[in-house]
């Protein structure tokens, strides 16, 4: 069973603030089943990466980088041409001076 978006943000959220991280809501989607995408920007070293969440082959919620550059106008292009496709999708930004997403769930090509 899934946890209702809102629900899995704020939790999101809640993980960077209690380690020193700054994280908002940049667009707020459906609270049950809204799709979610998560900015993480690197303020040492002014980078940003993307994760969005998929489902693995048996229902586990995890999370992709959908776009491989660093390069934050890119990734908020990609975020804009997505909004236009799902109008039930969160956005929530990240940032960390280490480049932390806090995200638990496994993010493919990332080593535990």
């Amino acid at each position: 069973m899934l946890i209702a978006s809102d629900v899995w943000v704020g939790a999101l959220i809640r993980r960077a603030e209690l380690s020193g991280a700054f994280a908002t809501v940049v667009r707020k989607g459906d609270a049950r089943a809204g799709s979610v995408i998560v900015k993480a920007y690197d303020s040492s070293e002014r980078k940003a990466r993307l994760y969005t969440e998929a489902f693995g082959p048996d229902g586990e919620r995890l999370w992709i980088q959908p776009v491989s550059s660093d390069q934050e106008s890119e990734l908020d292009a990609y975020i804009q041409r997505q909004v236009g496709y799902d109008p039930d999708l969160w956005v929530v930004e990240v940032e960390d001076r280490q480049g932390r997403h806090f995200i638990t769930e496994t993010v493919q090509g990332e080593r535990s």
